[in-house]
């Protein structure tokens, strides 16, 4: 993996079509509502967080920020300040995942060029090495400590992981050369996509007793997954029998079709544990993107959402994650910038 590779959309390690493509590119916020109160929400501006990748149940934020001259750092908010993580010895540093007990994964250039998964212990990255290859990476860690990603093997394919008390266990493939895992739950659950034995096609996964198990699709060719609560309900895209893009969650082990904003493409990209699911979809067919959030099971447009004096000059373009609070974080618009920002409900009473 070079540093170019490591540019992703939406700062997900396995979101976009790019996903087995190159292997480096990696809410359904519903609310209660009856008669007397409804819920909007504020928007805070996160600053010079450059990408957002993920937000822990205490509200801490990872992703990268850029220094002045151009690299990639790590970095981790601390009571609503932004601290850089360092690197492993090199020039860039990628954070991709947080728990909360506050420990940060990601990946990390070394001082001879390589990138590694790493863990923060006590605010320090650790190198977690490889499955014998050069290059590795981590995407999420649960409550326990167990982290997931995915490395290059010393034969030169690519597989996911899971890190049990220090050491790296590959997971393997769904029979292909080339697999990695996106996220893992606390009963140590792990969600991903893999290329099935032909080669051709990749498939979501979810391990269960630590086996893979292909998820199957929407009726189409492909799939992946890219979240999973503590329920063991899986979140991701899929192609359809008609040939769209679409975000599923997967309701007792099936994949259920959450549809669009309008258009031909969603894409779910989170979930917490009380089943809310986030994501990006278009709002017409190859129109623009807009941030959605499931409300008791129906895809809907953050944006209509907002705090009337925020939707009146924000605009959301995709949900990248949610915590149990169901503080969400995501991409947007301002006077024609892009930030990023922390969605924040706000409960109104009629």
């Amino acid at each position: 993996m070079d540093a170019q590779n490591h540019s992703i959309r939406n700062g997900r390690f396995w979101s976009g079509k790019r996903f087995l493509q190159a292997l480096t590119v990696f809410v359904v916020l519903g609310f209660i509502s009856n008669a007397h109160a409804a819920i909007r929400y504020s928007v805070t501006d996160l600053g010079s967080l450059d990408v957002v990748t993920g937000i822990n149940n205490r509200g801490q934020i990872v992703g990268y920020s850029y220094t002045p001259s151009g690299n990639a750092r790590a970095s981790v908010t601390v009571d609503g300040v932004i601290s850089d993580l360092g690197t492993l010895g090199g020039d860039n540093s990628y954070a991709f995942g947080i728990n909360d007990a506050g420990q940060v994964v990601g990946s990390s250039q070394t001082a001879s060029g390589e990138y590694h998964a790493f863990v923060t212990v006590n605010g320090v990255m650790t190198d977690l090495g490889t499955l014998g290859g050069r290059d590795s990476r981590a995407n999420a860690i649960n409550d326990a400590g167990q982290v997931v990603g995915y490395s290059e093997t010393a034969s030169g394919e690519t597989h996911a992981f899971v890190v049990e008390k220090g050491v790296m266990i590959d997971l393997g493939t769904l029979g292909g050369y080339i697999g990695g895992a996106a996220d893992i739950n606390d009963a140590g659950q792990v969600v991903g996509a893999s290329y099935t034995a032909d080669n051709v096609f990749e498939h979501a996964f979810v391990t269960v007793d630590g086996v893979m198990t292909d998820l199957g699709t929407l009726g189409g060719s492909a799939s992946w997954a890219l979240g999973i609560n503590n329920a063991g309900r899986v979140v991701g895209a899929s192609y359809t029998r008609t040939g769209g893009w679409h975000a599923f969650v997967t309701v007792k082990g099936v994949m259920k079709d959450l549809g669009t904003l309008g258009g031909d493409y969603s894409e779910a990209f989170g979930i917490n544990d009380a089943g809310q699911v986030v994501g990006e979809s278009s709002t017409v067919p190859g129109g623009e993107w807009h941030a959605f959030v499931t409300v008791n099971g129906v895809m809907k447009d953050l944006n209509t959402l907002l705090d009337p004096a925020d939707a009146a000059v924000w605009t959301l373009i995709s949900a990248i994650a949610i915590n149990d609070a169901g503080q969400i974080v995501a991409r947007a618009t301002i006077n024609g910038q892009h930030r990023i920002v922390l969605l924040t409900r706000q409960p109104r009473h009629f």
